[in-house]
């Protein structure tokens, strides 16, 4: 008989989530595989890893922009929020130059930000 895995319960959101997962698992393996020429044979595990990684990630921006929705008074998410959220992060730092090309109200966040920060 087959038992679960060590990463069982994280792979499969927790207790009580069972079945598909949320990211399809065919299109992250092909990611990883189009990362690198190095990059050659991926496990089975790997890409289920990857999608809790990306809906982990997803969550906690989708987090971090509703409060920002919130602090200007709305109730939808709209990308002036993600930008600012991923400005006023230094988690997400890494995607600043993504959002800072599309958006100038995040400008303004972060001086808001720095003021309120300073006070």
């Amino acid at each position: 008989m087959r038992q679960a895995g060590a990463y069982s319960g994280i792979l499969n959101g927790g207790i009580g989530r069972t079945g598909p997962h949320s990211l399809p698992l065919a299109r992250i393996k092909k990611i990883m595989k189009n990362s690198s020429e190095d990059v050659k044979m991926i496990s089975g595990v790997a890409p289920i890893v990857f999608s809790k990684a990306c809906e982990l990630f997803i969550e906690e921006l989708t987090r971090r922009s509703w409060i920002m929705a919130i602090d200007a008074k709305r109730r939808t998410l709209n990308k002036e929020d993600v930008a600012s959220a991923v400005i006023a992060t230094d988690i997400f730092d890494f995607l600043i130059t993504l959002v800072s090309n599309s958006d100038s109200t995040a400008d303004t966040t972060v001086m808001q930000m720095e003021t309120m920060n300073s006070s």
